[in-house]
């Protein structure tokens, strides 16, 4: 009997779009795992700013990647957590700090080579919803499932003040929309794997939709692997 390919779904789109969100309740629809990629980033980061290293050196960060041990962990439900050198890190990577630092460290291309390439093997050996800003044009460019989710900046800018205020960050709206603009203009602008739109992705743009009409607008969308 002929082995089916697994499942692979592409959800790119810029920060405070709401991708994780929809991510993790599609996975759960489709019952496959859900991979935050943008976590294995920001465990690089909490690494980088532990160590005491500027992220935007890239020879440095490029000596605490060599010494640094980031893999993935399946858990109940198929949510596939990041560890940091054998440690779980989740609750330690959601800050504006560690996000800012993340993004600066998915600039170095030494960096992405090593996050993409485990990130393809999780996907072939499980399939999976992936998320990030490069899963559909550089880790699963193949796929036929690849959606770019978008939204207005004011609309973006709100949602992650919201999504940090309801984890009890003490944040100001006014840096919130400061890390939002920055991190779109390191995304968009890095020279390796930038975050863009092309013909092969389909567009859903959810200013004015809740996560649960994202995730139906996908589901209805979604192709099965050939093979």
């Amino acid at each position: 009997m002929a082995q089916h390919a697994p499942l692979i779904v592409a959800i790119d789109g810029p920060s405070g779009v709401g991708k994780s969100s929809v991510a993790r309740r599609l996975a759960e629809r489709l019952q496959v795992p859900y991979l935050d990629t943008g976590a294995m980033y920001r465990a690089l980061g909490l690494k980088v700013l532990e160590a005491g290293v500027d992220p935007s050196d890239e020879a440095a960060v490029e000596r605490v990647l060599a010494a640094t041990d980031v893999s993935l962990r399946q858990g109940e439900g198929g949510t596939v957590s990041v560890l940091l050198d054998g440690r779980p890190v989740e609750e330690l990577i959601r800050t504006p700090e560690v996000g800012q630092a993340a993004s600066a460290v998915a600039t170095h291309p030494a960096v992405r080579r090593r996050m993409v390439a485990l990130q393809q093997r999780c996907g072939r050996e499980r399939g999976g919803v992936l998320e990030g800003r490069d899963i559909g044009t550089k880790v699963f460019p193949e796929t036929p499932n690849k959606f770019f989710l978008d939204a207005e900046e004011a609309v973006r800018i709100d949602r992650r003040y919201r999504q940090l205020r309801d984890r009890g960050e003490d944040v100001r709206r006014q840096d919130v929309e400061e890390e939002v603009r920055d991190r779109d203009a390191r995304d968009q602008g890095r020279g390796d794997s930038p975050l863009r739109w092309d013909p092969s992705y389909t567009r859903v743009d959810a200013s004015e939709l809740s996560i649960d009409e994202v995730v139906d607008a996908l589901a209805a969308r979604i192709r099965a692997p050939a093979g």
